[in-house]
């Protein structure tokens, strides 16, 4: 399975069998960054929340997705590019934003799964300001990855940073494309979101359980 890079592998193994023990058990070893995931802010914030303190009203509820079509590889995403898709005002922007980037597809590309675009610090300051504070990404990350040197990653210190919440390598987003929207123009549609993080106590991150229904009603 792939993992961020430097990240455990993910391992896992039969550890009792019915044949031999009368009962079947996995052994699982995992980071707790590894497939679709939460950062909590003591990921990158010393001292900051742990997973088990996230609570449900931030995890779960309306949420806006912007599709972004057409991006290149190491393409960095604006705040120009983004503030069109957005509500006309504070009021009308919920707590949570998801980027829909397509870049899921890529995730079993070596060469591709890690030059995935990225939010400009810019653009993360702008959503940021707008009140968002969970931002979910169907990437490794909303910052770059892989770059020489190490990078600021100013997505995860507008967020994290804020005590907000970063949500990585979703799946599917490209699914609640509204209908009629045309196929290579950004989009933005509304849903209902919940975030189902194992609630380890302590833990800088933890996989998750992701779910949206559409507002019009239905299940994706």
């Amino acid at each position: 399975m792939p993992v961020y890079p430097g990240d455990p592998g993910v391992r896992i193994r039969p550890a009792l069998t019915v044949a031999q023990d009368g009962v079947a058990v996995m052994a699982l070893e995992i980071g707790s960054h590894a497939g679709t995931h939460v950062d909590a802010p003591c990921h990158t914030v010393p001292g900051g929340r742990t997973v088990e303190g996230l609570t449900w009203d931030e995890l779960c509820g309306d949420t806006l997705v912007l599709g972004l079509a057409g991006l290149a590889p190491g393409e960095p995403i604006s705040a120009a590019r983004l503030a069109p898709l957005l509500p006309g005002t504070d009021a009308q922007t919920p707590a949570r934003l998801l980027l829909a980037t397509g870049w899921d597809r890529h995730w079993r590309d070596g060469l591709l799964r890690a030059r995935h675009p990225f939010l400009t610090g810019e653009a993360a300051a702008m959503l940021w300001d707008r009140g968002i504070r969970l931002l979910g990404v169907d990437m490794l990350s909303p910052d770059p990855t892989g770059l020489a040197g190490e990078p600021d990653l100013p997505a995860h210190a507008a967020f994290l940073g804020g005590d907000g919440i970063i949500v990585e390598n979703l799946v599917g987003l490209d699914a609640l494309r509204p209908a009629g929207a045309a196929p290579r123009a950004d989009w933005s549609a509304r849903l209902r979101l919940e975030v189902h993080p194992l609630p380890l106590a302590g833990g800088d991150g933890a996989p998750a359980r992701v779910l949206a229904w559409p507002t019009s009603g239905g299940t994706r």
